[in-house]
C-alpha cells in the first residue's frame, strides 16, 4: 500500500507522535509511507525512518489555503496513494475537496481520525467524512454518534492511542545520575513522597483543585510535597499568575513547586508517589494517564472522557467523582497509605493501535 497521512505540522504532540508511530509501521512492514504537513523538529526523525515527507502548509486557517486544492488534487494523481488519512480540520477540508473531485474509482480511500473533541460545527464535521473514522476512544465515538448523527455507525472504529511498554516499561526507576541532578535542581523534593500534576497551566488542567487537596493533606502529612510539571501558556499568563498567587493564599510556598515544561516526564512520574488527572473538561484520551500507569504508577483522575475509560480498565480505584475534593483527598490517603500498584496494560499498547490501523486499511 501507499499511505499519504496529512497534518499542519511536525512539532511535537499526541497527533504528531500517532502519525510518526503509523508511519515507520508502514515502512516496516513493506509499504510506502508519505506524510503532508509544513515540517517542524520531527521531520528528521520521519524521513530517518523511512517515510517520505511534503512539506506543504496546509494548516493555516485562512481562505487563502484553499488555493491548494488543485495542487493537491494534481499531487493525488500523480502520487496515487491506495490511502489518504486526514487527521486535523483545516488540512482535512483542503484534502478533501481535492479528494472529492477525483474520479471515484482511481481516488484513495480516506480515513480520518478525530483525535478531539472539537466544538461540535460545520468546521469539525470534516473529520466525519471518512470512509473509514478512527476514534481513539469510546468517548470520542459517543461524541461523533451524538453530534454528527449522519455519519454511519458502521464506519467508525475504536482504536485507543497506546504506548509502546519498551518506553514506559513496568516498574521502571530513574538512574542516580538522573536524581542528582534533579535533586540538585530542586532540593526542596528531595526525601519528599511526590503528588505529580502534569500539565500546561491552563484553566482546564484542575490545578486549583490540586492546590485545594494539597492543602487538605498538609496538617496529616509532613513529607508530602505537590510537583506541578508544565509550562506556561503564553496566552495565558494571568492565569499561571493567578496559581502562584493562589500557593502564597493558601501558605503552600514549601509545599509546592512548579518545575515547569520538562523533557524528563518519564523520570518524574518514576519518582512520584501519585499521578493526577483532575481535567475539568472530559480529555479525547489522556497519554501522560496511560503512561504513568504504564510505570505501575497509581492515578488519581476525575472519572469522566478517555481518562475514565482508562482507569476503569486498569486502575478503577484510581477514579474520582468529578469535582469532589473529599473523594480526592480519602483516594489519596489510601494511596499514601497501602501503595496499590496499577495491573500490566493491555489493552492499551502501541503495537495493537498499529496494527488495528493497518487493518482499517487493508479492509478499505
Amino acid at each position: 500500500m501507499k499511505v499519504v497521512q496529512v497534518l499542519p505540522a511536525l512539532n511535537g504532540g499526541g497527533v504528531e507522535k500517532g502519525t510518526l508511530e503509523v508511519a515507520k509501521y508502514l515502512v516496516d512492514h513493506g509499504h510506502e509511507s508519505i506524510v503532508v504537513s509544513a515540517g517542524g523538529g520531527m521531520v528528521q526523525q520521519l524521513e530517518g525512518e523511512g517515510s517520505r515527507h511534503i512539506q506543504w502548509d496546509l494548516g493555516k486557517k485562512s481562505l487563502l489555503t484553499f488555493r491548494h486544492i488543485w495542487a493537491f488534487r494534481k499531487f493525488l494523481r500523480e502520487e496515487q496513494p491506495d490511502i489518504l488519512h486526514l487527521r486535523s480540520r483545516m488540512p482535512a477540508w483542503v484534502a478533501w475537496f481535492a479528494w472529492n473531485g477525483l474520479p471515484i474509482t482511481t481516488r484513495p480511500k480516506l480515513v480520518t481520525t478525530v483525535h478531539g473533541l472539537y466544538s461540535v460545527s460545520k468546521y469539525s464535521q470534516i473529520m466525519c467524512r471518512g470512509e473509514a473514522v478512527i476514534a481513539v476512544s469510546e468517548t470520542v465515538r459517543d461524541y461523533i454518534l451524538k453530534n454528527y448523527p449522519e455519519t454511519p455507525e458502521s464506519n467508525i472504529h475504536l482504536i485507543y492511542r497506546g504506548v509502546e511498554p519498551a518506553e514506559w516499561p513496568y516498574g521502571y526507576q530513574a538512574t542516580p545520575e538522573w536524581k542528582q541532578a534533579f535533586f540538585t535542581e530542586f532540593p526542596q523534593l528531595e526525601g519528599k513522597r511526590l503528588l505529580c500534576l502534569p500539565g500546561r497551566l491552563t484553566r482546564l488542567k484542575g490545578h486549583n483543585d490540586f492546590l485545594d487537596l494539597i492543602s487538605s493533606l498538609a496538617s496529616e502529612y509532613e513529607d508530602v510535597h505537590a510537583i506541578i510539571v508544565g509550562g506556561e501558556d503564553p496566552k495565558r499568563k494571568e492565569y499561571a499568575q493567578e496559581l502562584y498567587q493562589r500557593v502564597e493564599d493558601l501558605g503552600l510556598e514549601q509545599r509546592v513547586t512548579f518545575t515547569g515544561a520538562r523533557r524528563d516526564i518519564r523520570e518524574i512520574f518514576s519518582i512520584s508517589e501519585i499521578v493526577y488527572s483532575l481535567s475539568t473538561k472530559p480529555e479525547s484520551f489522556g497519554r501522560t494517564v496511560l503512561e504513568a500507569l504504564s510505570l505501575g504508577k497509581p492515578v488519581l483522575g476525575y472519572d469522566h472522557g478517555g481518562v475514565g475509560e482508562i482507569l476503569s480498565e486498569i486502575f478503577p480505584s484510581g477514579k474520582v467523582t468529578l469535582g469532589s475534593l473529599s473523594e480526592l483527598s480519602e483516594k489519596s490517603q489510601v494511596v499514601l497509605t497501602k501503595s496499590p500498584a496499577p495491573d500490566f496494560l493491555e489493552t492499551f499498547t502501541k503495537q495493537k493501535m498499529l496494527s488495528s490501523t493497518l487493518d482499517v486499511y487493508s479492509d478499505l
